[in-house]
């Protein structure tokens, strides 16, 4: 469980500092995200791009572990 939880920590860390280049493709942007933008402010939801990720991440677990 450890080992599993640091994996998917550094995951995280990794997405996150690829996410500029991720944008580029088209991630991050999916219909299903969420954007709300006002005068003074902007809020931002991933919720397609995360699933996406999710369901991105789980294959890869499942077939690691075949």
């Amino acid at each position: 469980m450890t080992r599993t939880l640091v994996i998917l920590g550094i995951l995280i860390i990794l997405i996150g500092l690829l996410w500029p280049w991720l944008q580029k493709i088209g991630l991050g942007r999916l219909p299903g995200d969420i954007a709300i933008e006002r005068e003074n402010f902007r809020f931002y939801f991933p919720l397609t791009s995360s699933v996406v990720i999710s369901l991105l991440i789980s294959l890869l677990i499942w077939l690691f572990r075949r």
